[in-house]
């Protein structure tokens, strides 16, 4: 396994390794995605075994531009093409019916097919280097914390991987809003990198899957999923300043607001380490820290991790869901 800088030549490489069977990472504006080429049953099966990811999950099809839906999906409707030509190239995710060309392993053998056009110009060359579309689920074993720096991929997943291509940290930093386009209104089977008032600024009202589906339609809807293996529990806003956690815990907040009040409070003396996510108080600087700031605590030696919820507006759902999905249950 490689780390290669993103020079064109290494473009190129990774591109035609993809095309040629190969497993490799890739940075996206989301997460760092494992990619194989979409349409080699062996390539995809390789990304599988290599998250030791269940074959019912389905993967999402990435490609490097809006004419190569054709080759992977139909599209349904105007709304389907009024986001496309909107919010694409974005993290935006859209189930669409799938066309025959698409094996059914990546599907989990669902007549529907999740396609994304992300806006990480890495990512984009590397798919057209590929000349294909390009299967690519986060970067990391099963259910464990998304990869959003390169040396997350390589600590994780070591030789597994065939190369990995650092392009950074991801600007995102939490996996793309999944929308179903195959009913009316569409339903938000996943929030993530895009605010659903983006979404519905284009097409109008969309729905909010609720919790509690047993089998998946689209990737990112198991309950448990996204996890460190220190245990964290998921606690209301102010609700840490409550707490009195044995051993060696650790306190992730929101913003300087949060951290003064649980350092003000009795309960600030019981956590050996304290986080924030977003100095400004922002959603979208929460969400680009959230897994980098995981998997430093996860890393740290702790007996607990206790994350405090954010505001519901902005991507703070998406950030909500993360950690909802990393927390015991």
């Amino acid at each position: 396994m490689e780390i290669l800088a993103p020079t064109p030549e290494n473009l190129e490489r990774a591109g035609k390794l993809i095309a040629g069977g190969g497993i490799v990472a890739i940075p996206t504006e989301t997460v760092y995605g494992l990619g194989a080429n979409a349409f080699d049953v062996r390539a995809v099966a390789r990304v599988f075994e290599a998250k030791a990811r269940p074959s019912f999950d389905p993967l999402i099809v990435h490609i490097a531009d809006l004419e190569a839906v054709e080759l992977v999906a139909e599209i349904p409707s105007a709304k389907a093409l009024a986001l496309m030509e909107g919010l694409w190239p974005g993290p935006l995710t859209l189930i669409l019916p799938k066309k025959a060309s698409i094996p059914d392993l990546v599907t989990s053998g669902l007549p529907t097919v999740a396609v994304r056009l992300p806006a990480h110009e890495i990512a984009r060359a590397v798919i057209r280097h590929a000349g294909v579309p390009v299967a690519a689920p986060s970067a990391n074993p099963f259910g464990y914390l998304s990869p959003t720096r390169a040396e997350h991929v390589a600590r994780l997943l070591g030789d597994r991987v065939d190369l990995i291509v650092d392009g950074g940290p991801c600007p995102v930093g939490v996996e793309s809003t999944v929308l179903d386009l195959t009913i009316d209104p569409p339903l938000v089977l996943r929030p993530g990198g895009l605010a659903l008032d983006a979404i519905e600024a284009v097409i109008g009202k969309v729905g909010l899957r609720e919790r509690g589906d047993a089998r998946p339609t689209s990737p990112g809807q198991l309950e448990s999923h996204y996890a460190p293996r220190t245990p964290l529990f998921l606690r209301a806003a102010g609700d840490l300043a409550n707490l009195e956690p044995s051993g060696k815990a650790a306190a992730l907040l929101f913003d300087p607001r949060s951290l003064a009040a649980l350092e003000e409070s009795p309960a600030g003396r019981f956590f050996q380490e304290k986080r924030v996510l977003s100095p400004n108080g922002n959603s979208l600087e929460a969400a680009a820290s959230l897994f980098a700031i995981l998997h430093e605590l996860d890393a740290g030696g702790f007996d607990a991790i206790y994350a405090e919820r954010l505001p519901e507006a902005g991507l703070g759902r998406a950030v909500n869901d993360r950690l909802y999905k990393a927390s015991e249950k």
